[in-house]
């Protein structure tokens, strides 16, 4: 049996459950919307590389690598769900050149944007600004999603092993982690080890960020020396002997010690079990994990955010928990930190099926809610930083973290978090959907919360119709963009996203879209094409996830082909984590339709989909009873890795 991403010969799995669709119908709505969606990125995407890139697949765009890697950072996923071949091609083609061009061992390109942040096939100290995990875990994703789409890539399991050895000690050019004190010596960490010295532009940034170099704009910090320097002066750089105390200061405070932001990592070494089933990787994820759930009981429940180098909170800050690099005073605390720790908490879950460790994500989110305001109007606010006068920065609380929540526990005390917010929510129309970019809070997850709990029942049209939009203006100003190569270089915009899949995740997949900061996909069920032995819808199928519960999941299938038989394998989660126990669906024969339930008891079943039938399935689960695999189902156990 051939099992390599491209087979055209079909794979049989012995003794699974097979089930055919009987209802002859019309498609729905939702379905043309679906594959007319898929239709239209599939045309689109090859202009990023025939339009912005050199034949090699090397973007003409210069800027950090995760920059280089987001462009195409979902286009393995759309493959793995049914888009065509060349979408996988085009990413390797465009992930390795985007590799191989940022390399410290060779100088391919000069340009004022673009750095050699490339050591052994992973960032290097180049760019620390561009090495913590808020854009580590960007630039990771298309990686991530290459396991998805093609397991069996030799090369890639190497560097899954490689990338995670970098993070776990394994790697002695590499020193990032102390396992003493199970913690990452820097809150940046390499393949040429962690950063403990700072440079003077980047510590501007992360002084002063993206706000200027106003210190009353507080939100523009990345970290703060606080309450070593209480009063940073604005000019501080200009003067040398205070720069080089700041300098020095900054390394000792924010560079010596461990961040909460680095529970990304956990997803690196969650991707590395996925391709090999290493127990090491599953005893890290929960040994880093687990230090962090214990620093959040040892501060009165709220996760610190910075320790120092023997593990102790606030070690060089005086015991203060708050301050550290993208953490609880910067001006995305409630935003990339709370990303992290999702990431954490769904990676402890998924290895493990211990659902005590969404006490991670659950607790941090309760610390929000328990300091809330209500304002005059009535709208819930939360805070979302901590300074030297406590609670700030007090926002209407975004979607992602409670989507994220109640996705992984569909638990009723999660489900509850939700509608406390929501009764809370005056400015905000739960109901109403427009598009989105890909990269967002979570502002796409209102109007899905809603199908699910039977107030938005037109949801999946609406979300699909806009995405629809939003690719359709990109294939309308890409196929217009007129300028020569010498021109796009010189503009050096950033080529936009081609392929949108937060829509199709959450309507195909039954689940919000991963946290676009470095998070494993989310899915109650995948699907597979036997036929091609692909991951992904056949040709002609569209899918939708109707219905969502802690044991139960609605799927619906439908084939729009007139002519040709489909056939399709659903599989029990993202990565075969869950179990099916028994389908239940409507049987339609000369006599009528009649109820059948058929037992599975398996990760995956087989549905036959003839011209132009429709199913709508019913389907039993047992969640997170499984070890994962980035396996397809014909793989049995083991990915078959041409070279180990």
């Amino acid at each position: 049996m051939k099992t390599d991403t491209y087979s055209t010969n079909p794979v049989s799995i012995p003794g699974i459950v097979s089930i055919k669709a009987t209802e002859l119908s019309p498609p729905p709505a939702w379905a043309l919307k679906e594959r007319n969606l898929i239709s239209l990125m599939e045309e689109a995407a090859p202009m990023l590389l025939e339009k912005y890139a050199e034949p090699g697949g090397a973007l003409y765009f210069a800027d950090d690598l995760d920059d280089l890697y987001e462009r195409i950072y979902n286009w393995g996923l759309f493959y793995a769900m049914g888009a065509d071949e060349r979408l996988l091609e085009m990413s390797l083609l465009c992930w390795n050149a985007s590799t191989r061009i940022s390399s410290d061992e060779i100088v391919h390109r000069t340009h004022p944007r673009f750095s050699q942040q490339v050591h052994r096939e992973y960032y290097n100290l180049a760019s620390p600004g561009a090495a913590e995990w808020h854009h580590l875990g960007e630039g990771n994703m298309a990686f991530y999603h290459f396991g998805v789409a093609s397991p069996t890539i030799s090369e890639n399991v190497r560097r899954a092993k490689q990338f995670a050895a970098i993070h776990i000690g394994e790697d002695p050019q590499a020193p990032n982690y102390d396992s003493q004190y199970k913690i990452f010596r820097s809150p940046i960490q390499t393949s040429r080890g962690p950063c403990f010295q700072a440079d003077l532009e980047h510590l501007k940034a992360w002084l002063a960020g993206r706000m200027g170099e106003d210190p009353s704009k507080a939100m523009g910090m990345r970290s703060t020396l606080y309450p070593v320097v209480k009063e940073l002066e604005a000019n501080w750089y200009e003067h040398p002997q205070r720069r080089d105390e700041i300098c020095r200061l900054f390394e000792q405070i924010v560079l010596n010690g461990d961040v909460a932001h680095s529970l990304g990592a956990t997803a690196l070494m969650t991707n590395a079990y996925l391709y090999t089933g290493d127990e090491k990787y599953k005893r890290w994820v929960l040994e880093y994990t687990e230090g962090w759930m214990d620093r959040i009981k040892a501060n009165d429940g709220i996760i610190p955010d910075n320790v120092g180098p023997t593990g102790k909170i606030g070690e060089h800050r005086q015991g203060q928990w708050w301050g550290g690099l993208y953490g609880w005073h910067s001006y995305w605390a409630g935003d990339i930190m709370f990303n992290s720790i999702i990431v954490g908490a769904e990676c402890a879950l998924l290895l493990t099926g211990d659902f005590g460790y969404l006490e991670l994500l659950r607790s941090q989110i309760k610390v929000l809610l328990d300091n809330a305001i209500t304002r005059d109007d009535g709208q819930l606010l939360v805070p979302t930083r901590y300074g030297p006068d406590g609670w700030e920065a007090y926002k209407p609380m975004r979607m992602k973290d409670l989507a994220h929540l109640y996705h992984a526990s569909m638990d009723p005390q999660d489900y509850e978090l939700i509608t406390r917010v929501r009764a809370g929510d005056v400015e905000r129309d739960w109901n109403h959907v427009m598009f989105e970019a890909e990269k967002n809070n979570g502002n796409t997850e209102y109007g899905r919360f809603q199908y699910y709990d039977g107030k938005n029942p037109d949801w999946p049209q609406k979300i699909l119709d806009a995405e629809y939009e939003g690719a359709l203006a990109v294939f309308e100003a890409a196929r217009n963009d007129t300028r020569d190569v010498e021109t796009i270089i010189a503009d050096n915009q950033q080529p936009p996203h081609f392929v949108l899949t937060k829509g199709l995740t959450q309507v195909m997949l039954g689940a919000p879209q991963a946290v676009y900061t470095g998070g494993l996909l989310r899915a109650t069920v995948r699907y597979f094409d036997p036929d091609r032995a692909r991951p992904g819808v056949p040709e002609d199928v569209a899918a939708l996830v109707d219905k969502l519960g802690s044991e139960v999941v609605g799927v619906q299938l439908v084939n729009l082909s007139r002519t040709e038989t489909r056939n399709v394998i659903i599989q029990a989660g993202a990565f075969r984590e869950h179990q099916f126990t028994k389908v239940q669906f409507q049987e339609v024969d000369s006599e009528g339709s009649s109820e059948r339930v058929v037992p599975v008891d398996a990760k995956f079943f087989a549905v036959e989909l003839p011209p132009s039938r429709t199913i709508r399935l019913e389907i039993g689960m047992r969640r997170f009873a499984n070890s994962p695999s980035y396996a397809f189902p014909w793989h049995g156990d083991k990915i078959p890795v041409p070279f180990q």
